[in-house]
């Protein structure tokens, strides 16, 4: 019975497009709510995704860090590189983009108060010349961008626009371009979504499979140059959420009410759960319209290299793809 709910719960999502207005509602209801509530238990970036729990990241502040750097490394920027962002956020990997990589990021989110404060953190930090921000659904972008980045956002698409998105992605991409898709998945076929979170978290979510995202990746011609599973950072990322949350539990009451306090309580615990015992993971696809347009291994993501500026070239690997008659430049933006 679970499994044959699990499908027409899925055909259900996929014979009901989510429209721009459905959307922006679905965006609202979550992302909406009370700056204050998420600055309770956020780290201090405001990072609303999972965070990556490298060796030496020993606070919710460090894994941020190293996720929004591990994303950079898959996206080698560039001075002046034009960068979309859909699904901003609250603006911390657009800024970190901006700062750090000398890039030309133009943040996308359907949320009105994640628009507002992005667009004075900027401000306050100085890069509003280059990091820009603006209240737009991805299906209304039509320009060209070396770089696309999405994170956290896929799972609001819904199974009807998984073709659609990726379409989105191929036509904004310049033709050496690279995009980075990060979103919760399932290690299961595709299935239906849960009634409770669907309800009270997030209106119309829907939780892809890794089979189904491919599929719609395959009809759009991109090609898939790298994808990586990130199995338990999100259960960590969960568990720092809920304890942080316990601490300001008094705080959020006086915001909301104890019911609001109940519900917020077991969608951290039961997520937290889901990753660390149930099906759900996190995936991270990186695409390109051209299959050299990143490099030839994974060296730029890992090797233990000497930092300096932050656009470095390693030479050793240069002098090896030069040779194989393939044009790469390995950068990184630290």
């Amino acid at each position: 019975m679970a499994r044959l709910r699990a499908k027409l719960g899925r055909l259900a999502h996929v014979l009901r497009p989510i429209r721009k207005a459905k959307a922006k509602a679905n965006v609202a209801h979550h992302y909406d709510l009370s700056s204050g509530l998420y600055e309770m238990f956020l780290d201090e970036d405001w990072q609303y995704s999972c965070a990556y729990f490298g060796e030496d990241c020993d606070t919710l502040e460090d894994a941020q860090a190293a996720k929004r750097s591990h994303i950079a490394k898959k996206l080698l920027p560039e001075p002046r590189h034009r960068v979309l962002d859909i699904g901003c956020g609250w603006g911390g990997l657009a800024i970190e983009l901006a700062q750090n990589c000398d890039a030309q990021v133009t943040g996308i989110t359907l949320s009105e108060e994640q628009h507002r404060r992005a667009g004075v953190r900027a401000r306050e930090q100085g890069v509003d010349d280059r990091a820009a921000f603006k209240l737009a659904d991805y299906r209304e972008i039509d320009e060209q961008f070396d770089r696309i980045v999405s994170v956290g956002m896929f799972e609001h698409v819904g199974a009807a626009s998984f073709g659609t998105f990726f379409e989105a992605i191929k036509q904004n991409l310049a033709p050496r371009g690279i995009a980075v898709v990060h979103s919760i998945g399932r290690m299961e076929p595709p299935g239906g979504r849960d009634p409770w979170i669907d309800k009270y978290i997030f209106p119309d979510g829907y939780v892809p499979a890794l089979s189904e995202t491919l599929a719609a990746i395959e009809r759009s011609g991109l090609w898939v140059t790298d994808i990586e599973i990130l199995r338990l950072h999100y259960a960590e990322t969960l568990r720092h959420w809920y304890e942080r949350f316990q601490e300001r539990r008094a705080a959020a009451h006086a915001l909301y009410d104890e019911r609001f306090c109940r519900m917020w309580e077991y969608y951290l615990a039961a997520c937290e759960m889901m990753f660390r015992n149930g099906t759900l993971m996190v995936f991270q696809v990186q695409l390109a319209k051209e299959r050299d347009a990143v490099p030839l291994t994974r060296d730029y993501l890992y090797s233990d290299r000497r930092k300096g500026h932050p656009h470095w070239a390693d030479e050793a690997l240069n002098e090896r793809v030069e040779a194989e008659a393939v044009p790469l430049r390995v950068g990184e933006c630290v």
